[in-house]
């Protein structure tokens, strides 16, 4: 069967991926110049199987009211009455019921086990290389309450089967000898051995390489104006190239999958949570960190790669600005300078944001949609490299109607009918 993919970010071209190992003639469609230039180009550099949780918890309507009055918040909210905004606030904030939260949180971690599986099969086959390292991530706690508020997540990790270990201090520094200089700021952490990192957009560029080898089509420089539905079904995708046509269509455009969902009469339950990223060139690698360090306080993440740092962090609520205002990169800059002092050559910054596409429950939206050939497969926020190589098997197991190697009914758009 001939399958359009609709957007290069990663989620689009793992679906690519796995559909043409499965034998359809699949086409990527995009509007940049190669795969992985918008919110997968300069994210986290996480790959956090055991980090995946929902921003919706209990305990987040209280913080967030705390972190508005703060400067150096995880959480920023542009005043703004837009109705999308409101409408998913009010949603995500249902979730954070403890019942929602545990539900909620089984799915991400049975999809991202999932995924993690796929990725290590990925690399064992192909070779592929993105600066990847397998060390695991820190979470670190610079707060004894933080140490008993993850007491609940540790019981979930363990239903999971998902392997972790509760760290005092000096356990933090023997993970990460760096944290030494730092120690007195750290009361404890999480250590999640299974977790990798590496350069998204570098495994963008070589898996789209093995993609065409594997016979997958692309059209880069490539506007998506809207897909057109005739008796039930998608006639054709319309772009700036002209109408292109399959038997089967999927949805993977990120935070722009509900915009152009939504003439369909699909009103997908998606928000466009800003984040922003620093790229930091490593001047003294004694000072630098192993692999990824959480700091659990500021929700930042500070990610090695060969001779770079990546910091990224904070979620604004700010609908579709791209711009990047120097009292959001404050928060970022403070952690990598208190954590890991003099690391970096800041000379060279390279700061960026990008758009997540983030669901109510924190949870994506793969599968079926009411058009009978037109699938989605968005809405992983912060998480799309994480759940990216499952979600995509996942897809391709869905629209070629084979049995999927993990329970994927409730990772559908139907639960929000339910």
């Amino acid at each position: 069967m001939k399958v359009i993919v609709l957007g290069g970010g990663v989620i689009g071209l793992t679906s690519a991926w796995y559909l043409s190992l499965q034998g359809h003639d699949v086409t990527v469609v995009d509007r940049q110049s190669e795969c992985g230039k918008e919110t997968s180009f300069a994210n986290a550099g996480q790959i956090s199987y055991g980090y995946s949780s929902p921003w919706a918890a209990p305990g987040i309507p209280l913080k967030a009211m705390q972190w508005l009055m703060q400067e150096h918040a995880p959480l920023k909210v542009k005043p703004s009455l837009s109705p999308s905004m409101l409408s998913w606030a009010s949603k995500m904030l249902s979730n954070c019921r403890s019942s929602h939260y545990s539900t909620n949180k089984s799915r991400m971690l049975r999809l991202a086990n999932h995924s993690q599986s796929c990725l290590t099969e990925l690399r064992a086959k192909t070779g592929i290389e993105y600066q990847g390292r397998q060390l695991g991530t820190l979470q670190v706690f610079r707060n004894p309450k933080q140490l008993i508020a993850i007491e609940k997540d540790m019981a979930l990790l363990q239903q999971s089967n998902t392997e972790f270990s509760l760290l005092d201090t000096e356990g933090c520094v023997e993970k990460e000898p760096a944290l030494k200089r730092v120690q007195d700021k750290v009361v404890g952490g999480l250590h999640l051995p299974n977790d990798e990192t590496g350069d998204c957009f570098l495994f963008c560029q070589q898996l789209t390489e093995l993609a065409k080898q594997s016979g997958v089509d692309f059209h880069f420089n490539t506007d998506i104006h809207s897909l057109t539905a005739k008796n039930g079904s998608i006639e054709s995708v319309e772009t700036s190239i002209g109408s292109l046509r399959a038997d089967h269509y999927v949805v993977a455009c990120g935070s722009y999958s509900a915009k152009l969902l939504a003439p369909l009469g699909i009103k997908l339950p998606t928000y466009p949570v800003k984040g922003y990223s620093l790229t930091l060139p490593i001047k003294c690698i004694e000072n630098a960190p192993l692999s990824t360090v959480m700091d659990e306080t500021y929700k930042v993440a500070v990610t090695r790669f060969e001779d770079r740092l990546r910091i990224a962090g904070t979620a604004e609520l700010t609908d579709f600005d791209l711009s990047i205002p120097e009292r959001r990169t404050a928060t970022i800059n403070r952690v990598v300078n208190e954590l890991f002092p003099d690391v970096g050559d800041f000379e060279q910054a390279e700061y960026w944001t990008g758009l997540r596409p983030m669901t109510p429950d924190g949870t994506p939206i793969i599968g079926e949609t009411p058009i009978k050939n037109l699938f989605t497969n968005t809405g992983h926020g912060t998480l799309g490299w994480t759940m990216a190589c499952g979600s995509g098997q996942l897809l391709a197991d869905i629209i070629s109607q084979k049995s999927p190697s993990i329970e994927h009914h409730d990772l559908g758009m139907q639960r929000y009918s339910r």
